[in-house]
């Protein structure tokens, strides 16, 4: 049995797993209101929270996103920012950060003051905080499955190169059906997937073209 404590933790805070399907919200941003299913149809999302508002690391982090908005919509994808904040305290940031440094953060962020989109995603994790959202990172696909995760503490800022790379495996990964080995980057050998009968390792042994170390793990280069 569940205590009053675990209860109201699993109401709240769910936790979305990669392979789920995005959970769907409607809420305000600072490019006018959105029905997530119907956002960014037939593009990636790069759905993203920070802590809060006219903050310091979370200042950096959005700049940073800014900054680098042109190799997202190169990658088909589309950025999505939120915290707790209200939508004029965000249009407020918005007008400072590009005020004070010249960066204008030209893409919508939702104002989740009521916390109901930061609850939907598991944005919320007591033990951290119970008013601000931790800095999770969501890449859904075109199809709003989510495909990959990532969480960290308030005080740790994000690496933006980290987060395109894994943007560009992910796409790399579905348009050639092959795997990503250790620190994997663009134009890189990638890992074909292993074979899976005695007559797919017969034909892999007498395949060339590709670096192979063993019948289970063999790389090649891509022909892009």
């Amino acid at each position: 049995m569940m205590n009053e404590q675990e209860q109201m933790q699993q109401e709240f805070y769910p936790m979305p797993r990669i392979g789920d399907q995005a959970p769907d919200f409607s809420a305000m941003t600072t490019k006018g209101p959105i029905k997530f299913s119907e956002f960014a149809k037939d593009k990636w999302v790069v759905l993203f929270s920070h802590p809060a508002d006219f903050t310091p690391v979370c200042t950096t982090e959005m700049s940073g996103f800014a900054l680098r908005k042109k190799e997202f919509t190169q990658l088909n994808a589309e950025l999505l920012g939120l915290s707790i904040d209200s939508i004029h305290a965000h249009l407020g940031w918005v007008a400072n950060v590009k005020e004070k440094t010249g960066v204008y953060f030209d893409f919508p962020i939702i104002a989740d003051l009521d916390m109901k989109v930061s609850k939907l995603y598991g944005m919320l994790q007591p033990n951290e905080s119970e008013t601000a959202a931790v800095r999770a990172v969501f890449f859904i696909d075109p199809a709003k499955k989510i495909r990959l995760i990532m969480y960290y503490p308030l005080n740790v800022g994000r690496n933006m190169d980290e987060i395109l790379r894994v943007l560009k495996a992910l796409q790399t990964s579905d348009k050639f059906k092959v795997a990503l080995p250790l620190d994997w980057k663009p134009g890189e050998k990638v890992i074909l997937p292993p074979p899976k009968t005695l007559e797919e390792m017969d034909a892999r042994n007498k395949e060339t073209g590709i670096e192979r170390i063993d019948f289970y793990l063999s790389k090649k280069e891509l022909k892009v």
